[in-house]
């Protein structure tokens, strides 16, 4: 089962929408007029077309299983004293006295440059279920970290 926002799971219906009446037809397309031109041994467009079409339909299924097993998360019934899954927390790295502000979201919502960091994360994991206050130490792959939690918001 995977936990999420309404904004990823649609977004993610959005994502699903596109692959299947967009660009599928097109790769058939593709795969049509490079039919068309003869030889299918060796026939380099052919084999081109029918690979990115190959990759396409597992792109599908995989959002297909995703949305078929994703839960949206009501944001009404979340709290903000702890961290949980969509909070946005405010922490300070201790070594270097910097701030940085994270929302821990579902793996397939996971983006770094718009500050969202996986559920499933070293950092996401150690700060889960901690309050303000708190200082939680992460394994990342350059060492340990040490975190003081500073805020929690939804």
């Amino acid at each position: 089962m995977e936990y999420m926002s309404q904004e990823g799971y649609d977004k993610l219906v959005a994502e699903l929408h596109q692959l299947e009446s967009v660009e599928l037809p097109q790769v058939r397309e593709a795969i049509a007029e490079a039919r068309d031109k003869g030889d299918l041994s060796e026939n380099f467009e052919y084999h081109a077309a029918k690979r990115a079409q190959a990759r396409l339909l597992s792109r599908i299924s995989y959002k297909q299983k995703v949305l078929a097993n994703a839960r949206v998360i009501d944001t009404k019934r979340l709290s903000d004293d702890s961290v949980q899954l969509l909070c946005k927390v405010e922490m300070t790295n201790l070594a270097n006295n910097r701030r940085m502000t994270y929302t821990i979201a579902s793996p397939n919502e996971a983006n770094l440059r718009e500050g969202k960091i996986s559920v499933k994360s070293p950092i996401a994991q150690a700060l889960l279920n901690k309050k303000v206050g708190d200082v939680v130490e992460a394994r990342v792959p350059a060492g340990t970290i040490r975190l003081r939690i500073e805020s929690i918001s939804l």
